[in-house]
């Protein structure tokens, strides 16, 4: 093993508590309130989202395709994208790096391991992310899929990534939190892969599986 990649959003950072404090304060300013909020925001998020990694649609698209069905209304591109921003000024607000993260960046780097992120994200964004949670100085690359031809778990944005670390897929492990994204998508390019299971919910994972990456070894 000469490399550990990692995911980014709920691997590293807690993306979905972030999101879902940022919607739920966003819609009470629209009026809008409930129980289902999280959950209708997360589940239209991630159809969009995966619509912008097959480059169905650009990535200020999806969102503007979020707030339009989320809202359930026409609304032209600036209205769309003003209205997001009051989404995504919280949602940025809210980031928040998970306790065991750097942690395991370090062990892996003091085991003489180059460590990735890769992240199906837009490179400024995550740039930011990275930048605002310190994390920057603790990886050696990142790649996110608005520099690729397409994301996770497109084989493409693995092999893309080993390939700029300069080493064999079956010399790089990877890690991330997503059965279909990080790891179905790892295997196909040849990495080994280790799924991160913080909530218990794929007790039959078919590859090593963590629920914490204090559990990591290197």
């Amino acid at each position: 093993m000469r490399a550990v990649v990692f995911d980014l959003d709920d691997t590293l950072v807690d993306q979905v508590t972030a999101s879902g404090t940022a919607v739920v304060a966003w819609a009470a300013t629209l009026g809008i309130s409930g129980p289902d909020v999280t959950v209708r925001w997360a589940a239209l998020s991630e159809r969009h989202y995966a619509r912008y990694q097959r480059r169905e649609i650009t990535f200020t698209g999806q969102r503007r395709e979020r707030v339009r069905e989320f809202l359930g209304a026409r609304l032209s591109d600036a209205a769309a994208d003003e209205l997001f921003a009051g989404y995504l000024e919280r949602y940025e607000a809210g980031w928040t790096v998970f306790d065991d993260a750097v942690p395991a960046l370090r062990r892996a780097r003091a085991a003489g391991l180059a460590v990735a992120v890769l992240t199906n994200g837009d490179e400024g964004q995550q740039r930011r992310k990275l930048d605002r949670l310190a994390l920057t100085s603790e990886v050696d690359l990142m790649v996110a899929s608005s520099m690729l031809p397409a994301g996770k778990p497109d084989p493409r944005a693995y092999l893309h990534t080993v390939g700029l670390l300069g080493v064999e897929p079956g010399a790089a492990l990877m890690v991330g939190d997503s059965p279909a994204k990080d790891i179905d998508g790892a295997l196909a390019a040849g990495l080994p892969a280790v799924l991160l299971d913080r909530f218990g919910a794929h007790p039959d994972a078919a590859v090593p599986r963590i629920r914490t990456l204090a559990e990591l070894t290197f």
